[in-house]
């Protein structure tokens, strides 16, 4: 069984830092890919950075220069440093990969989602 967990959410005034972090566990080999997504109140789930299997890094319009995706493999975490936070950064966060388990499948997981509230 795997399991994706999500933290470092919070509240925290405009122009601040967040790190979110989202570590796999389980029968965990690695993760090949992964995404983080939000989704604000009324709004649609958005896209916000993914890194792929060769490790590319791309990032939503709204988010490019801001923020930063990881991956450790090491400790089978993915983060997102996020800088110069906005109030319409406001969401609930949630990380989303694709997983190579123990028994050499994959498959995609989703956490549960960590709260940003950016906010004076």
């Amino acid at each position: 069984q795997v399991r994706l967990v999500e933290s470092g959410g919070g509240l925290v005034q405009p122009g601040g830092s967040l790190r979110l972090s989202c570590v796999a566990s389980g029968n965990v080999f690695a993760i090949k890919a992964a995404d983080w997504y939000r989704q604000a109140p009324g709004k649609e789930r958005e896209l916000v950075a993914s890194i792929s299997v060769r490790s590319e890094l791309t990032y939503g319009e709204s988010v490019k220069g801001r923020f930063t995706m990881f991956r450790d493999s090491n400790t089978n975490t993915v983060s997102l440093q996020m800088n110069s936070l906005k109030p319409e950064d406001t969401a609930v966060y949630l990380c989303h990969a694709q997983i190579v388990t123990t028994q050499f499948a994959t498959s995609d997981y989703w956490g549960q989602g960590t709260q940003v509230t950016v906010s004076s």
